[in-house]
């Protein structure tokens, strides 16, 4: 792996970059499609394509449980078995673990966990999660979390936060592919403090990547905001930083503000099944009978396949007949959306002109009302 950094912001922590892997060349700031079943749902990998992702990632948690990694193997791995070409990053699992509380149980060799698919009990160490990455042949690795929730107290943290060192160093042991990047995991909760702290620790441990983790778990803009400007500032200037999950596109605004270089998030896929398009004016809620009759696509200055060739009121009438064509056109858009809105925001990092491009992104929004609710 090779990461250059190519431009940066006068006025704040934004960054240009290009992330260099054996499949692929990456431009950063950049978000990731998520394929948590080695598909981004409703789309062909050749639609990816065409939409510009340079990456996509994919969750070990959900591929181990199905279809299998001996299937995956046999298959070649991630990139045949899916046919993508192109990079893949493979989530750990840990937030995935994190949302099934009820069903499994932490201890220091690992997690013990029933699966959310048959009840079947299962258990996973840092190792064998770096090993089922391996395995499925991905480009960068992730190492195993735990991600604490957003309302637990600071003892916890601070517990929690020490056994996702230890297992970072498990996983740093485990490695067997050196020409597999592996990115830690930077938790901490919502102190401040423990951030940094962690940051630190990790740092000193030395990883090709830095992830966030731990944020959009129910806090709120500010305090997800305010553990940025805590961690970021402690990570290398010279390794990407990620940031998990998160999130809308203000989101995605303010953390390459902030320095944040790679993102996923669900949000434009999951929002698209939901009958909600976003757009540079806000949100749009298609079954609203505002849209019933109304001939305009989703954004008359968006250029992609859905709003060139279709209107709103088809749109809608397709997602109340629960028309599987509805969630294609709807999840089209969105992540046009999204990649589009990273290759404007690398655009004004480019030109420098970055917090320009950041003033009409909110005046655009303010202007459009924000939402169509």
């Amino acid at each position: 792996m090779r990461f250059q950094i190519l431009a940066t912001d006068k006025q704040t922590s934004a960054r240009l970059g290009k992330l260099t892997l054996p499949r692929g060349v990456i431009d950063t700031p950049v978000f990731m499609p998520v394929g948590t079943q080695a598909t981004v749902k409703a789309m062909t990998p050749e639609e990816l394509q065409g939409l510009g992702a340079q990456i996509i990632l994919a969750n070990t948690y959900h591929l181990y449980l199905r279809p299998g990694v001996e299937i995956i193997q046999r298959l070649g791995g991630l990139h045949p078995f899916m046919n993508w070409p192109g990079p893949i990053l493979t989530d750990s699992g840990g937030f995935q673990i994190f949302s099934l509380a009820k069903l499994r149980t932490l201890s220091e060799a690992g997690v013990t966990f029933r699966s959310h698919l048959d009840g079947s009990l299962h258990f996973l160490t840092p190792e064998q999660v770096i090993a089922l990455q391996e395995a499925f042949d991905a480009d960068i690795l992730i190492c195993l979390d735990e991600c604490p929730a957003h309302d637990v107290n600071e003892a916890y943290v601070v517990q929690s936060g020490a056994l996702t060192w230890r297992w970072a160093k498990r996983c740093q042991q485990a490695r067997t592919r050196e020409d597999k990047p592996l990115f830690v995991v930077v938790q901490g909760g919502m102190f401040p403090q423990l951030r940094r702290e962690q940051a630190q620790a990790m740092v000193a441990l030395g990883f090709d990547g830095y992830a966030i983790g731990g944020l959009s778990v129910g806090e709120d803009k500010e305090t997800r905001e305010a553990i940025l400007e805590a961690t970021v500032p402690e990570l290398p200037v010279d390794r990407p930083r990620y940031l998990m999950g998160v999130g809308t596109p203000e989101d995605l605004v303010e953390a390459v503000a902030r320095g944040v270089d790679m993102f996923d998030c669900v949000l434009p896929t999951r929002n698209a099944r939901n009958g909600m398009a976003l757009t540079r004016l806000g949100r749009v809620v298609i079954k609203n009978s505002e849209h019933a009759a109304s001939p305009l696509p989703l954004d008359e200055a968006c250029a992609c396949y859905t709003c060139r060739h279709y209107s709103r009121a088809y749109l809608r009438h397709l997602y109340l007949a629960r028309e599987i064509l509805a969630y294609r056109l709807l999840t089209w858009h969105n992540l046009y959306y999204y990649l589009e809105l990273m290759a404007d925001i690398r655009r004004s990092l480019t030109q420098g002109t970055f917090p320009a491009f950041r003033r009409a992104f909110y005046r655009l929004r303010d202007n459009g009302g924000g939402a169509s609710d």
